[in-house]
Protein backbone atom coordinates (compact mmCIF):
# COMPACT_ATOMS: atom_id res chain seq x y z
CA UNK A 1 0.00 0.00 0.00
CA UNK A 2 1.27 3.48 -0.92
CA UNK A 3 0.39 6.52 1.12
CA UNK A 4 0.52 9.91 -0.53
CA UNK A 5 0.40 13.03 1.60
CA UNK A 6 -0.57 16.34 0.04
CA UNK A 7 -1.48 19.72 1.39
CA UNK A 8 -4.72 20.88 -0.15
CA UNK A 9 -6.77 24.01 0.06
CA UNK A 10 -10.55 23.99 -0.05
CA UNK A 11 -11.76 26.79 -2.31
CA UNK A 12 -15.32 27.97 -2.76
CA UNK A 13 -16.47 28.30 -6.33
CA UNK A 14 -19.53 29.97 -7.72
CA UNK A 15 -22.95 28.75 -6.56
CA UNK A 16 -21.49 27.24 -3.39
CA UNK A 17 -19.46 24.53 -5.12
CA UNK A 18 -16.30 23.37 -3.36
CA UNK A 19 -13.05 22.55 -5.13
CA UNK A 20 -9.88 21.01 -3.79
CA UNK A 21 -6.81 22.89 -4.95
CA UNK A 22 -3.26 21.74 -4.26
CA UNK A 23 -1.70 24.13 -1.75
CA UNK A 24 1.14 26.28 -3.02
CA UNK A 25 4.43 25.78 -1.19
CA UNK A 26 5.12 28.52 1.31
CA UNK A 27 7.77 30.83 -0.04
CA UNK A 28 9.87 32.68 2.44
CA UNK A 29 9.90 36.32 1.55
CA UNK A 30 13.31 37.18 0.18
CA UNK A 31 14.96 39.84 2.28
CA UNK A 32 14.78 43.20 0.62
CA UNK A 33 17.83 45.36 0.37
CA UNK A 34 21.48 44.49 0.62
CA UNK A 35 23.86 43.45 3.33
CA UNK A 36 25.56 46.57 4.75
CA UNK A 37 29.13 47.02 3.58
CA UNK A 38 30.42 47.16 7.16
CA UNK A 39 28.89 43.72 7.81
CA UNK A 40 30.71 42.32 4.79
CA UNK A 41 33.96 43.99 5.87
CA UNK A 42 33.62 42.57 9.38
CA UNK A 43 33.12 39.07 7.98
CA UNK A 44 36.16 39.55 5.74
CA UNK A 45 38.26 40.76 8.67
CA UNK A 46 37.39 37.63 10.63
CA UNK A 47 38.11 35.41 7.63
CA UNK A 48 41.42 37.17 6.89
CA UNK A 49 42.48 36.89 10.53
CA UNK A 50 41.85 33.15 10.38
CA UNK A 51 43.95 32.88 7.20
CA UNK A 52 46.82 34.68 8.92
CA UNK A 53 46.61 32.58 12.09
CA UNK A 54 46.43 29.28 10.21
CA UNK A 55 49.32 30.18 7.92
CA UNK A 56 47.23 30.39 4.73
CA UNK A 57 49.03 33.64 3.94
CA UNK A 58 52.39 34.89 5.15
CA UNK A 59 51.48 38.43 6.20
CA UNK A 60 49.11 41.35 5.69
CA UNK A 61 51.00 42.52 2.60
CA UNK A 62 50.41 39.19 0.86
CA UNK A 63 46.80 39.26 1.98
CA UNK A 64 46.42 42.76 0.53
CA UNK A 65 47.86 41.61 -2.81
CA UNK A 66 45.48 38.65 -2.93
CA UNK A 67 42.47 40.85 -2.08
CA UNK A 68 43.51 43.52 -4.62
CA UNK A 69 43.63 46.32 -2.04
CA UNK A 70 46.46 48.44 -0.70
CA UNK A 71 48.29 47.41 2.44
CA UNK A 72 46.95 50.42 4.41
CA UNK A 73 43.37 49.53 3.39
CA UNK A 74 43.95 45.94 4.50
CA UNK A 75 45.16 47.28 7.86
CA UNK A 76 41.95 49.33 8.18
CA UNK A 77 39.88 46.21 7.50
CA UNK A 78 41.93 44.08 9.90
CA UNK A 79 41.56 46.71 12.65
CA UNK A 80 37.87 45.76 12.85
CA UNK A 81 39.09 42.64 14.67
CA UNK A 82 40.16 44.92 17.54
CA UNK A 83 36.52 45.76 18.32
CA UNK A 84 34.83 44.19 21.32
CA UNK A 85 33.20 40.84 20.44
CA UNK A 86 29.67 42.11 21.03
CA UNK A 87 30.28 45.05 18.68
CA UNK A 88 31.59 42.64 16.04
CA UNK A 89 28.47 40.54 16.46
CA UNK A 90 26.24 43.62 16.19
CA UNK A 91 28.00 44.60 12.95
CA UNK A 92 27.43 41.15 11.50
CA UNK A 93 23.74 41.28 12.49
CA UNK A 94 22.93 44.72 11.07
CA UNK A 95 19.65 44.80 9.13
CA UNK A 96 19.70 44.98 5.34
CA UNK A 97 19.95 48.40 3.75
CA UNK A 98 16.84 48.92 1.65
CA UNK A 99 18.12 51.94 -0.27
CA UNK A 100 20.59 54.75 -0.04
CA UNK A 101 23.73 54.86 2.05
CA UNK A 102 24.54 52.51 4.88
CA UNK A 103 23.89 53.96 8.31
CA UNK A 104 27.26 52.85 9.68
CA UNK A 105 30.50 52.82 7.73
CA UNK A 106 34.04 51.73 8.45
CA UNK A 107 35.33 55.28 8.81
CA UNK A 108 32.98 55.84 11.77
CA UNK A 109 34.44 52.80 13.50
CA UNK A 110 38.13 53.71 13.13
CA UNK A 111 38.30 55.78 16.34
CA UNK A 112 36.41 53.06 18.22
CA UNK A 113 38.71 50.28 17.00
CA UNK A 114 41.77 52.37 17.86
CA UNK A 115 41.03 52.04 21.57
CA UNK A 116 42.05 49.00 23.59
CA UNK A 117 39.44 49.42 26.35
CA UNK A 118 36.31 47.46 25.41
CA UNK A 119 34.26 49.47 27.90
CA UNK A 120 35.09 52.73 26.12
CA UNK A 121 34.48 51.02 22.78
CA UNK A 122 31.01 50.02 23.94
CA UNK A 123 30.13 53.54 25.07
CA UNK A 124 31.35 54.98 21.74
CA UNK A 125 29.41 52.29 19.89
CA UNK A 126 26.23 53.16 21.78
CA UNK A 127 26.65 56.78 20.65
CA UNK A 128 27.00 55.68 17.03
CA UNK A 129 23.87 53.52 17.38
CA UNK A 130 21.98 56.42 18.94
CA UNK A 131 22.66 58.56 15.88
CA UNK A 132 21.79 55.72 13.52
CA UNK A 133 18.95 56.73 11.25
CA UNK A 134 19.58 60.47 11.47
CA UNK A 135 21.38 60.49 8.10
CA UNK A 136 23.80 63.03 9.51
CA UNK A 137 27.18 61.42 8.95
CA UNK A 138 29.07 64.55 9.99
CA UNK A 139 27.34 64.56 13.36
CA UNK A 140 28.26 60.91 13.95
CA UNK A 141 31.94 61.58 13.23
CA UNK A 142 32.02 64.63 15.50
CA UNK A 143 30.47 62.67 18.38
CA UNK A 144 33.32 60.17 18.24
CA UNK A 145 36.03 62.82 17.91
CA UNK A 146 34.79 64.46 21.11
CA UNK A 147 36.23 61.53 23.09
Amino acid sequence: MITVKRNVHVARKSKGRVALVEAQPAHDAAPTGRVPRISRLMALAIHFDRLLREGGVADISELARLAHVTQPRMTQIMNLNRLAPDIQEALLDLPATARGRDEINERMLRPIAAGDDWGKQRSQWSRVRRFQGTHCHRAKSSVLKAE
